[in-house]
């Protein structure tokens, strides 16, 4: 699986300590050029700054090679969406909602941050109360209703697991 990646969802997957979870979900992450700027920004953690320097294999850096200066403000956003677009990635991760609105809207499959802890905890990777605890301990926004909802539905996912008989 490919998927192409806005800078939030790297930021704070690495800054929580999640980021191994990527390769486990996805073969390949992509980022463009506009992306891996921001990730290697001065004003950027340096715990961030540091994993992009010595970034694996699995994670790559490409440009796309036609960008729509339409679609957002934010060049991050513009360039991983019209790379993805591009590449027909099976994925996007974006955090941004008129960046997600804009994506789905060019038929991409959109994720973000709370969307990639989510599948990680559907497949076993992680416990997502305890993701949503470090989350919650960054700057990163997002409303407590979807919080809410990501741990009720995961709840319950691990209540119909626990009650399914054993071979």
């Amino acid at each position: 699986m490919l998927v192409v990646s806005d800078a939030s969802p790297i930021n704070i997957l690495v800054r929580i300590g999640y980021i191994d979870t990527l390769p486990k979900l996805f073969e390949t992450v992509i980022i463009p050029p506009a992306v891996a700027g921001e990730l290697s920004h001065s004003r950027t953690p340096q715990v961030v700054r540091e994993w992009l320097a010595a970034r694996p294999p699995w994670f790559q850096v490409r440009a796309p090679s036609r960008v729509d200066l339409t679609l957002t403000r934010d060049p991050g956003e513009r360039e991983a969406i019209c790379l993805a677009c591009e590449i027909k990635a099976d994925a996007i991760l974006l955090d941004d909602l008129r960046a997600r609105q804009i994506a789905e809207r060019l038929g991409l499959n959109v994720t973000g941050t709370v969307g990639v802890l989510d599948l990680a905890a559907e497949r076993g990777l992680l416990s997502l109360p305890e993701a949503i605890a470090a989350l919650s301990r960054t700057d990163f926004r997002i409303s407590d209703e979807l919080l809410t909802q990501a741990l009720k539905n995961d709840a319950e996912r691990r209540a119909r697991k626990k009650d399914l008989p054993r071979r």
